[in-house]
């Protein structure tokens, strides 16, 4: 690949387009904007064709590894394939040429989608109503603790602490933290379930609430959930589930009949958003109806057939983002969720679970799995059978990428060593898993018969092997 800049290709009369003609009257500059604030010099844009600007881009896309270019099993995240129609209507004019400061009367078919996504989010889950403000998971997390803090302000309790699995995502303790609680980590048993027993040396009347992923981390459904969710109400706790794990469970139950009080959805996750490289994000946030009061302002309400941005409710912790949310994102998930209908959902929980059972299933003969129970979405393996021949999980995952395929997350949970998660999400058929399964079975006979060839991978990548403690430590973003 010939990686030359944009402006090491630049040459002076290339262009790309040819602007039409000016329609409105000319003016200068220098009479709306400060001298002080005009650039003095030339803006240094590059001067290139469109086919050099476009294999430009092509070709750094090949670089990197996407959910387009091949198999992305990237467990606790949800690297699924994103339906291409979700990008056609997002960035359709009617959405994007609106400005979140105009007036409701002219916005209204966007307050419509606001309104509309509250709805199916609450048909899903059983809450009774949501936030779509917050722009990811995390920021998710910290609104719902807000929300339980707001709770107990208006109830006079004296709480402090928020309890949370040792299994949890490391965003929940953090979150408990920023929301000015104290964080207290709860056991798990040997099958990987909250244990009970500890669970309740540790409930008190100081307890604020319980942060519980279900499925959890380990990809298996909490089956006391009930019983937890009592003994966090009977100290009047809230129930707090992180959603991250939700597209287990979509037609097959709803959060509310898991008693949960609150509930985060990652939009740019479950609900076919194309996730990583630092968004955009959304994680609304649930509630039941007694949290309904404290939800951020301003909330999208209907009068008759009038959508209006309403912000008359005094017990609300305020606004967690400005302009109400991340849009296309939002707009994203109104397609998703109308294209799948509810028939649609309960097929994407089954296809999900089924798809990660068969990956256990033909991998538990030669990759350790240290928790046994059947999981729903994702399943959790070890790479300690390969320590044995000088292999580390990280020399797995990094030979997984010459052979064309994302590695799955690794090292978490933290209760898993050596660990490999691994969610084939929904998105992927059989022979896509079949393929990634021959491709494991692959690194394993080399563990044994050619390790040098993991402990030296990746060979076939852009970027090689890297000494990952001077990469950290000296940083360099260029070519």
């Amino acid at each position: 690949m010939d990686r030359k800049l944009l402006v090491e290709r630049s040459a002076k009369g290339k262009q790309s387009l040819n602007l039409p003609l000016c329609d409105v009257p000319i003016h200068a500059i220098e009479d709306y904007i400060p001298k002080n604030y005009l650039r003095s010099g030339k803006n240094g844009l590059p001067e290139v064709s469109e086919p050099e600007v476009v294999r430009h881009y092509v070709n750094l896309s090949t670089l990197n590894h996407h959910v387009d270019k091949d198999f992305y099993p990237l467990g606790s995240c949800t690297m699924k394939y994103n339906p291409k129609i979700n990008e056609y209507f997002a960035g359709h004019p009617a959405i994007t040429e609106i400005h979140p400061l105009q007036q409701e009367e002219t916005i209204q078919s966007a307050l419509k989608i606001y309104y509309d996504v509250d709805l199916y989010l609450c048909a899903i889950t059983g809450m009774s109503r949501f936030t779509l403000q917050p722009a990811a998971g995390a920021h998710g997390e910290l609104c719902g603790i807000m929300i339980m803090r707001q709770y107990h302000k208006r109830k006079n309790n004296h709480k402090t602490t928020i309890l949370i699995p040792d299994s949890a995502h490391g965003t929940n303790p953090a979150s408990v933290i920023l929301g000015g609680y104290k964080s207290v980590t709860v056991a798990s048993t040997a099958d990987g379930l909250v244990d009970i027993d500890d669970l309740k040396t540790k409930l008190n009347d100081g307890v604020a609430g319980f942060m519980l992923t279900n499925p959890n981390t380990l990809g298996i459904f909490e089956k006391n959930v009930l019983e937890i969710a009592d003994l966090i109400h009977s100290v009047d706790g809230l129930m707090y589930m992180d959603g991250a794990n939700m597209n287990a469970l979509f037609g097959l139950i709803k959060t509310s009949e898991m008693k949960f009080d609150i509930t985060h959805l990652n939009l740019h996750k479950t609900f076919s958003t194309p996730h990583g490289g630092g968004g955009p994000g959304a994680g609304p946030i649930g509630v039941v109806k007694k949290l309904v009061p404290y939800l951020p302002v301003p909330r999208v309400e209907k009068q008759d057939e009038h959508y209006t941005l309403s912000r008359d409710y005094p017990e609300s912790i305020g606004t967690m983002m400005g302009f109400w949310g991340n849009y296309n994102v939002i707009v994203k998930t109104w397609v998703y969720i109308r294209m799948l209908g509810e028939a649609g959902f309960k097929d994407v929980s089954k296809h999900a679970i089924i798809n990660a059972n068969y990956i256990k299933a033909s991998l538990e003969d030669i990759y350790e799995l240290p928790y046994k129970l059947t999981p729903m979405h994702e399943c959790v393996f070890s790479g300690d059978r390969q320590k044995q021949h000088g292999v580390r999980t990280l020399d797995i995952a990094k030979r997984l990428l010459d052979y064309g395929v994302h590695a799955p997350t690794i090292y978490f949970p933290l209760i898993v060593h050596g660990a490999l998660m691994i969610e084939p999400t929904e998105t992927e058929n059989k022979e896509s898993l079949d393929h990634f399964i021959d491709i494991m079975r692959a690194i394993h006979r080399e563990s044994i018969e050619q390790p040098e060839l993991l402990t030296s991978a990746p060979q076939n990548t852009p970027v090689k092997r890297l000494d990952e403690v001077k990469a950290n430590c000296e940083l360099n973003i260029r070519w």
